[in-house]
């Protein structure tokens, strides 16, 4: 563990209105006479390359999101828990409660949520039995729509890692399972060259800010991809070319030109539909779009990244596609 790093109209409106400079890394603590608060904060994430193959020990390109998941406990005096969560609306989605000694729900929003969340909770005191021995209420704040696949799941499992000082990837195997270069991301402050390898990932910080950035953007497919079900579709399937992708990877990462990262692109879809026996999104859905897609993550959800011009935005509009950000504008950049 030493050796690694731990790393659209109105929803653009919404964001803009999101103060994302409070509430980061590293993670805050008061006192007063009443009681401890501990505050804590994970970024969002997206994979660029490497989708699926990252699970084989494949190097990823992946980036942090300016946008993420704060998590405040303030302790009291009871022997419950109280949760919320809420949107980065500002609704409450989820509340519920639980008894500390065992840990139960007790009560709540009557949803698959809250087992889920004791799940969790049980996992991370059995990696640490000292965790969560004192009452008190946790508020998480999204900071993006929880539908669109930027790490709900991976900025709480960073979170509660970090608040119980256990390893991270251990949770995250115990819980939700993948690769971990989502949690790998919620503590990153930059894009990451990412590789499994159990609980210990190699995780090298890595530029990526092309001087085209200006011409890619993320447009939402409108569809949630459920990742470990896409996970348990492809897990009889035989990595191949792994080497490829790590030099799809590096070459996506360094490459300064927009016509050959394009190439890059639609080689690396080739690469992954041949191995998914799927057809790329782009040859499906949008193959008279004067630039270049590719799926990011799961295959079939989520956003997607699209290299193209300032008629992009228009395209995809004019299709529907109405959630769709520029590159800066989800992206953290290295400081």
């Amino acid at each position: 563990m030493q050796n690694t790093i731990f790393i659209v109209q109105t929803h653009a409106a919404v964001l803009q209105q999101t103060n994302f400079n409070v509430l980061k890394r590293p993670n805050a603590f008061s006192k007063n006479k009443l009681s401890i608060k501990k505050t804590f904060y994970g970024h969002g994430k997206l994979l660029i390359t490497a989708e699926y193959y990252v699970l084989a020990g494949a190097k990823a390109l992946a980036v942090p999101c300016k946008q993420g998941q704060s998590l405040v406990f303030e302790e009291n005096n009871s022997s419950l828990l109280s949760w919320q969560s809420f949107d980065f609306q500002g609704n409450c989605w989820f509340s519920g409660e639980f008894e500390l000694d065992p840990l139960k729900e007790i009560g709540g929003t009557p949803t698959g949520v809250g087992t889920k969340l004791l799940q969790i909770l049980q996992a991370t005191r059995t990696l640490n039995p000292d965790f969560l021995r004192q009452g008190g209420q946790v508020q998480t704040h999204l900071e993006f729509d929880r539908k669109w696949g930027l790490g709900s799941s991976s900025t709480l499992i960073s979170n509660l890692a970090e608040w119980a000082q256990i390893n991270p990837f251990e949770l995250l195997e115990n819980t939700f399972g993948g690769s971990g270069y989502d949690l790998s991301c919620a503590s990153a402050q930059g894009p990451i060259h990412f590789q499994r390898n159990g609980f210990s990932p190699k995780v090298t910080p890595v530029e990526f800010n092309p001087p085209f950035a200006q011409q890619l953007f993320f447009v939402y497919q409108n569809n949630k991809q459920n990742s470990g079900s896409e996970i348990d579709k492809t897990k009889h399937l035989a990595f191949k070319d792994k080497e490829k992708i790590n030099a799809l990877t590096e070459a996506i990462t360094s490459c300064e030109n927009q016509a050959k990262f394009n190439a890059l692109l639609a080689e690396h879809e080739e690469l992954v539909g041949h191995y998914l026996k799927r057809i790329p999104i782009q040859k499906q859905l949008f193959n008279d779009f004067k630039g270049q897609i590719k799926s990011l993550g799961a295959w079939g959800g989520d956003f997607m990244l699209v290299s193209g011009d300032k008629e992009a935005d228009l395209y995809f509009k004019t299709k529907g596609y109405s959630i769709f950000y520029p590159f800066e504008a989800l992206v953290l950049d290295s400081p």
